[in-house]
């Protein structure tokens, strides 16, 4: 593995790259990949184990477009990351094991949630318009993609929230002009149970542990349908305007096992 022949891949794209090789340490995938900044500015950190079997390598490089495809390699085992600039930052973005990525080209479809794909096939977006962050299927900020939602789309007003924040979690968040949810599965959160329990999976423990009922408890919907209109804003890219209701949908890239292996959170 050439070190120094990543490095020089990096710098095509216009960026740095530290790549460093260090004693393994639960990396299946053989690399941690992290957005850092120094007093030059952002540059990809590289954390490639020793010790295994390990082949980290460039698939494919668009300087034109300032992203890469990066893939390790253990054994028969293949992780894939898409490392580019996407309007005032730099990113990777682990790609979902299942799709055959093999170039820039297919990561940026390989990221993109199916409902979004059939609707760019449906109204037969040209190639060259399908990775814009606006085109005639979809509007995109960072790794949110914002589909018209239908005409008749009308919800309750009671149940509509104003400067709402969407986030995957630990990222900065995206605010919602108007923002409403709808269906999903009712779960309880609390601080010892982020992800939520269903109810009765809330109710079991509870009968088991009553002290656990002080815990502060906030019911929530899991996976509900999520749609917006308005300003959407978010520190790191440009406000888009939605005209019309618009259905939120994530990028794929929380379906990658590699995922795990992605230091960087937008």
């Amino acid at each position: 593995m050439d070190t120094n022949l990543i490095v020089r891949h990096f710098a095509r794209i216009g960026a740095r790259a530290l790549v460093r090789v260090q004693a393994p340490v639960r990396r299946e995938s053989g690399v941690v990949i992290d957005v850092r900044r120094d007093r030059e500015g952002e540059f990809f950190d590289l954390d490639i184990a020793s010790g295994l079997t390990l082949e980290v390598s460039v698939v494919d490089i668009r300087p034109d477009l300032r992203h890469l495809l990066l893939m390790s390699r253990v054994g028969n085992d293949r992780h894939k990351f898409l490392c580019g600039h996407d309007e005032r930052h730099w990113f990777v973005a682990a790609v979902p094991e299942r799709e055959a990525a093999s170039s820039v080209q297919t990561a940026f479809e390989a990221l993109k949630p199916a409902a979004v794909r059939q609707r760019q096939d449906l109204l037969r977006v040209k190639p060259r318009k399908r990775n814009r962050r606006r085109n005639g299927a979809f509007i995109r900020q960072g790794e949110w993609f914002f589909v018209p939602a239908s005409a008749s789309f009308q919800p309750n007003a009671k149940l509509m929230l104003r400067n709402e924040p969407i986030s995957r979690g630990r990222g900065k968040p995206h605010y919602c002009e108007e923002l409403v949810r709808t269906g999903g599965e009712l779960v309880y959160v609390s601080i010892r149970h982020p992800q939520g329990l269903t109810e009765e999976e809330y109710r079991q423990l509870i009968r088991n542990e009553p002290r656990l009922r002080s815990l502060h408890w906030i019911a929530q919907r899991r996976n509900p349908e999520v749609f917006v209109r308005g300003k959407v804003r978010h520190a790191d890219h440009k406000t888009i305007i939605l005209i019309g209701w618009h259905q939120v949908l994530m990028n794929t890239e929380t379906q990658a096992a590699a995922m795990r292996h992605v230091a960087f959170i937008d």
